[in-house]
């Protein structure tokens, strides 16, 4: 999962440790001269008047006589010009991985201000200090908005109903499915409602996973109300004492004005606890625009990104939660109902700066 991400930032890691460690030798035998100089010890004999000229040209240059000071104390320094090129080839690496412009930007300045005129003891090494300050950088943008899904199904009181919505063709109703087994699992009964009124073959498809799950399915006929099919499963899980109730709804772009009136309804008959907005992880710049454009018109309070362990780029897991503000919930992993993983930011920033053995 995100394996290419991952070589690009272990690139930089590289990249940075290669600049800054260039030429080793001849920096500190410039930083020990500059040093000799500037506490008032004359030079050798034998040195001649321009070397002397430009020891002291170096002893007058702040940036020579911070590094050589580091050095004299066995310490290691990053300056602007051993980040300049590292980074530059980290955001076009960001880019070319689908991580969205303003979230590639807010990576770049954390890592700069991180590393930038910091200094660590030599036995740390400047590749832990680039994996640090990425470590830094991206959990910044990926922890936005961070919730513990069970945590708030505990304390909402039963029936805690949650609507999935999302354009089509990107896994929502099997998406349903494997958070009922996932509910399940964790003590939680459920009941399913077919919302998705609009499309053809919409109820014999989420009929299948609720007979597959033993679980009640709530559908009325093909072109009803979306919103009335949830307002009764949400009666029947009062009536039978079921925990949460999952609501499909049809697939739609934001300009589906029709079908976006649809939600604003359900939003209003219902007042779901949750909608969640669901996207396939290999959909890239696609998804992280679709969740802005969904956020602003229906107000999602999380994304389950589907197909993760197809994803190489990682972009739309990096990039989802800084520009809506609403966290990534969970990962679709497979086809399995046991296919889904809570998101863990932690664990994926981990994951992405793992060297391999």
């Amino acid at each position: 999962m995100f394996d290419g991400l991952k070589d690009k930032l272990n690139d930089f890691r590289t990249d940075v440790t290669e600049q800054a460690e260039a030429e080793p030798d001849e920096a500190s035998e410039d930083g020990e001269a500059a040093l000799v100089e500037s506490d008032g010890q004359s030079t050798t004999a034998d040195s001649t008047q321009d070397d002397e000229a430009s020891t002291e040209d170096d002893a007058s240059d702040p940036s020579t006589l911070k590094r050589a000071k580091a050095f004299a104390t066995g310490r290691i320094i990053i300056e602007e010009e051993d980040l300049e090129e590292p980074l530059w080839n980290l955001e076009m690496a960001l880019l070319e991985s689908d991580v969205e412009m303003s979230v590639a930007e807010e990576i770049l300045d954390t890592v700069r201000e991180t590393m930038l005129g910091e200094t660590r003891k030599q036995v740390e090494t400047t590749g832990e200090l680039v994996e640090e300050a990425l470590h830094d950088a991206l959990l910044d943008v990926i922890a936005v908005g961070q919730f513990d899904f069970e945590e708030r199904i505990a304390e909402t009181e039963p029936p805690v109903t949650i609507v999935f919505t999302g354009v089509n063709g990107v896994g929502k109703t099997t998406s349903i499915a494997k958070l009922s087994k996932w509910l399940e699992e964790r003590g939680y009964s459920s009941v399913l409602a077919n919302g998705d009124t609009y499309r053809a073959g919409a109820n014999e498809q989420i009929r299948e996973h609720a007979d597959r799950l033993d679980r009640k399915l709530i559908a009325h006929e093909q072109g009803g109300d979306p919103a009335a099919v949830i307002y009764d499963a949400v009666e029947y899980a009062e009536a039978n004492d079921i925990d949460v109730v999952l609501g499909d709804t049809a697939g739609r772009l934001h300009t589906s004005n029709d079908l976006m009136a649809q939600l604003e309804k359900i939003d209003r008959v219902v007042d779901p606890d949750l909608t969640l907005f669901v996207d396939e992880s290999v959909a890239g710049q696609d998804a992280v625009t679709r969740a802005e454009e969904f956020d602003d018109s229906a107000a999602i309070d999380g994304t389950i990104l589907t197909k993760a362990d197809a994803d190489s780029s990682g972009g739309a897991a990096i990039s989802i939660a800084y520009v809506t503000g609403k966290p990534i919930l969970f990962l679709g992993t497979g086809q399995d109902y046991d296919d889904i993983e809570r998101f863990d930011p932690e664990w994926l920033v981990d994951q992405l700066l793992a060297e391999d053995s």
